[in-house]
């Protein structure tokens, strides 16, 4: 059994709007409502589980039966940070999910998740016991030695970018989420999973990603967004 955690937790300060960005509505449809649409219509992905933001559960619920969205099963509350939110989505799939089930983990705010990346990263992890999407890194990065100057890059042929989908073993996932907030290894500041898991001695192995996966932050993202749907409507968009 394969199933996704989408976190929707977060409330979308930097967007700067009065709703969560995950519930702004882009031509008539919730941004939730598009990232959850890319794992309804997957053959893989047999359950959903949405972390989301206290206040909204109900009006989730609702778009989803409205968007039918069948494959949401659970909703449950986020925590005070991303970690704690990806921490309450696991703990609620214990008794739930299987040791050998695949566990995708998915920001909910990353609406343009592509079939075949979800294809490649239940694949690897099927394979290895974990996957993370990744792509090459295209850019040149210099270490700061002060403010104003450096003298020292790093070869970007020794980078990846990762993002998510991520995807786990559920025994590996439930047990480095218990051992991270056991031993407060992990679970601070920036840290997702994929971070907790390297900090815990596990090895990550990559798998497909792709540029249309953007991560709607801010206004521009959204604009961006909007446009890669009016491009590609007639290619996958219902």
């Amino acid at each position: 059994m394969t199933t996704a955690i989408i976190i929707a937790g977060g409330s979308g300060s930097r967007m700067g709007q009065d709703i969560p960005k995950q519930f702004i509505n882009v031509y008539d449809k919730p941004v939730i409502i598009y990232t959850l649409e890319g794992f309804q219509k997957h053959p893989q992905i047999d359950a959903i589980e949405v972390v989301c933001i206290d206040g909204w559960h109900d009006v989730l619920w609702a778009y989803a039966k409205q968007f039918n969205i069948d494959k949401l099963k659970w909703i449950v509350s986020g925590g005070s940070t991303g970690q704690e939110s990806i921490r309450n989505g696991v703990y609620n799939l214990e008794g739930k999910a299987n040791p050998d089930d695949i566990i995708i983990i998915h920001d909910g705010i990353r609406p343009l998740v592509e079939d075949m990346v979800l294809t490649d990263v239940i694949i690897k992890a099927k394979k290895y016991g974990n996957a993370v999407t990744s792509l090459p890194y295209n850019e040149q990065i210099f270490v700061i030695d002060d403010e104003t100057s450096t003298t020292k890059f790093i070869p970007r042929e020794t980078l990846r970018r990762v993002s998510t989908p991520q995807a786990y073993r559920f025994d590996l996932l439930d047990e480095k989420y218990h051992e991270a907030y056991e031993k407060e290894i992990g679970i601070y500041g920036s840290h997702y999973t994929n971070t907790m898991m390297v900090e815990l001695g596990v090895r990550l192995y990559f798998a497909a990603g792709s540029d249309k996966n953007i991560k709607l932050t801010t206004k521009d993202d959204l604009e961006m967004f909007k446009a890669y749907l009016k491009s590609d409507k007639n290619n996958w968009l219902k």
